[in-house]
């Protein structure tokens, strides 16, 4: 590595030091050891000769480094999570196929030897190229609709996957219950927190939905501001799928218009104006079918409610909530 002075260290979201993190989770004493250990993976596995390692966050199991080279600057990840291993080397091809269905991804370099996902020791790892952008802003109409027509054609595209479930068997995979028996199950076991009033109204609103079964497929599942790079109105990337699985449709739509606006820290919901942008610019693209158009307002009221925090609600999420059963 060219420049030997030690690269920053940052946590993604939690409240640790990273100094310490980086020990204690990827076993290096300090940040320019980690800076050459990724130096020294990215020349022998794919080639790459880095002249500088700029940054590294660190969040669970995860490590991001960003670096620079000859060719640009890239992003390599890792994970110490040995059983997570399978399901990055499945999430590598299912992004990879994207990129070749043109969707805006952040596709992974392939090591000299095909390889999308390297496992190597302990670690599993991916390259990536940095793609110029900034988070998305809520604040902006163009982006929001951007974001909505966006997740859309995304679907659109993962319901012809050919790896239909990249982790079946995963935690991350969602019971196949309707969703009636989703919501009613929340709230008999989770909702506490939730005022009275809020959880007496979903009850109702679950109550006279439409029964009609409605399709799964395999979804991105995280699809918020965090996750979405734009260059002005322009949506450049989306990244992370690292919780893709299958659940319905309207469901990621609705839970995507409520996560919108969140990015690390101090999560909170964005103006009942912006759901309705949202779900604009998705059918610009994708018409809801009369059953989803009937669940719409059903679970973005019950996926608010989900961030109730019990006690204070600094972010106003109860707020949030009201204001929806005050638009109804």
């Amino acid at each position: 590595m060219a420049e030997s002075h030690a690269p920053a260290l940052e946590m993604l979201w939690e409240a640790h030091d990273p100094g310490d993190t980086l020990d204690r989770r990827f076993g290096f004493g300090d940040g320019e050891s980690a800076g050459r250990w990724v130096a020294d993976m990215l020349g022998e596995h794919w080639g790459v000769r880095v002249d500088s390692c700029e940054r590294i966050v660190m969040s669970s199991g995860n490590a991001l480094a960003w670096v620079g080279t000859p060719g640009g600057r890239m992003l390599a990840k890792w994970s110490v999570v040995p059983d997570r291993f399978p399901r990055l080397a499945a999430i590598a091809r299912l992004t990879s196929w994207l990129d070749g269905q043109g969707l805006p991804v952040s596709a992974p370099v392939p090591a000299r030897d095909g390889r999308l996902q390297v496992e190597a020791g302990r670690v599993s790892m991916g390259l990536q190229r940095v793609i110029a952008g900034e988070l998305l802003d809520t604040a902006d109409p163009a982006q929001v609709w951007a974001a909505g027509a966006l997740l859309a054609r995304l679907q659109q595209e993962l319901a012809a996957c050919p790896q239909p479930d990249p982790d079946p068997a995963s935690t991350y995979s969602v019971p196949g219950k309707p969703l009636t028996a989703r919501v009613t199950g929340w709230l008999d076991t989770d909702a506490g927190q939730v005022p009275a009033s809020a959880r007496d109204a979903l009850r109702a609103l679950v109550a006279a939905a439409p029964a009609d079964p409605l399709p799964r497929q395999l979804l991105h599942s995280d699809f918020r501001a965090a996750n979405i790079l734009c260059a002005g109105t322009e949506i450049v990337a989306v990244l992370d799928f690292e919780e893709a699985r299958q659940d319905h449709r309207v469901v990621e739509a609705a839970r995507s218009a409520v996560l919108l606006g969140t990015r690390y820290h101090d999560w909170g919901p964005v103006p009942v104006a912006v759901h309705a942008r949202f779900r604009a610019g998705y059918e610009s693209v994708r018409r809801f079918s009369p059953v989803e158009a009937a669940w719409w307002d059903i679970v973005v009221l019950w996926q608010t409610l989900t961030f109730v925090p019990p006690g204070a609600d600094p972010t106003g999420w109860a707020a949030s909530a009201l204001s929806q059963l005050d638009k109804g």
